[in-house]
């Protein structure tokens, strides 16, 4: 039985030794699923969506850590493999695929709705749109997640939460994804919507903060090592929506400025007046998400993720070539200290050693 990490050094060597090697065993699994889906489309995308994504299983099965018992940890990486695979599969459909129709990615999506809740039956999660036919790829899919969250000890405590942060980050890619003239007033109308519940922020911030799936991922955790009690779901919530999710995501657009301007595409740190906005409240950002990150059990370990946020994406070889980028990366990496330097070199080797 291992408690959390609660060191730089010691997350990272377990990161290498349990989470990466296990993470790699569950994607070509499902590679090799992919490869036999019969639409060519549908295919192409499962695929593409393995190989260049690997990094966010990575990331988001750090969280199994969390896990005391080994079995349980591993039940927990297939859970969180399964389900962010589903995330960046329907994100690929919605993104780089054939529709813009609402209605289509919301029905994709409520795929990850019924893989949060064991009992769901499978639906046809395609039949608004022309390509049909995965060879129960993504059924598969959320099959897996519903059978490893429904042996876990604090499920019940934790669903209502899951759905929660679940409905968040569907609505962002159901917004996000239509024709280009829709995107920003239907963004603006689901944020006022949102509003009174938040602290002061934009809706372009907001947005960010509902599109990612790590306090699934950390609630799942916690689960798997008893029942949960409602105080520590609230404090997961709270703590990662908005602040360190929105951390994580607000970090993924700083990074992808110049690939987005290049291919047109939404980017949440377009819409900030300036540069010195930027960093104000991507600091801000941070500095909320650690001190959320102090009020948690294992509050060293969550204070380990915002440090290698900062870290990991600065290492990016998007970073390259983009001087407005590295300016800001620099502050927030002061700003993380130590730590995150000690993150930024560990990246910096690693994405080396995998070239």
């Amino acid at each position: 039985m291992k408690e959390a990490p609660s060191q730089p050094w010691s997350l990272m060597m377990r990161i290498y030794k349990e989470i990466i090697p296990n993470v790699h065993n569950e994607l070509d699994f499902w590679r090799e699923k992919a490869e036999r889906i019969p639409n060519e489309e549908l295919r192409s995308q499962a695929i593409a969506s393995i190989n260049s994504k690997t990094f966010h299983c990575e990331g988001g099965a750090i969280y199994a850590l969390l896990s005391i018992d080994p079995v349980c940890r591993r039940e927990v990486i297939r859970f969180i493999v399964a389900y962010q695979t589903i995330s960046d599969y329907l994100d690929n459909l919605c993104d780089r695929s054939t529709s813009l129709d609402p209605d289509d990615f919301s029905l994709l999506h409520r795929s990850m709705e019924h893989a949060l809740t064991p009992g769901s039956l499978v639906e046809n999660y395609y039949r608004l749109r022309e390509e049909q036919d995965d060879g129960g790829y993504l059924p598969d899919l959320v099959r897996t997640c519903q059978n490893v969250l429904e042996e876990l000890p604090g499920f019940s405590q934790i669903h209502a939460g899951l759905l929660e942060l679940a409905e968040h980050y569907c609505n962002l890619q159901i917004h996000k994804h239509v024709t280009h003239e829709e995107r920003v007033p239907r963004l603006q109308r689901w944020f006022s919507e949102n509003e009174k519940e938040l602290p002061a922020m934009s809706w372009y911030e907001f947005s960010a903060c509902a599109g990612s799936t790590l306090g699934i991922f950390c609630l799942a955790s916690y689960a798997s090592n008893g029942e949960v009690e409602p105080e520590l779901v609230e404090k997961v919530k709270e703590g990662y929506f908005p602040w360190i999710q929105g951390l994580h995501i607000m970090m993924d657009y700083l990074i992808d400025q110049q690939e987005d301007k290049d291919g047109g595409d939404l980017n949440f740190c377009f819409y900030y007046e300036n540069q010195e906005t930027m960093i104000e409240r991507l600091l801000h950002f941070f500095k909320m998400a650690d001190r959320s990150a102090q009020d948690l059990p294992h509050s060293k370990f969550h204070t380990l993720i915002t440090r290698g946020l900062l870290g990991i994406y600065s290492t990016d070889t998007k970073v390259k070539g983009q001087r407005d980028v590295q300016t800001v990366l620099k502050k927030l990496m002061r700003a993380g200290g130590l730590s995150a330097y000690y993150f930024y070199w560990n990246s910096w080797v690693y994405r080396k050693v995998k070239a």
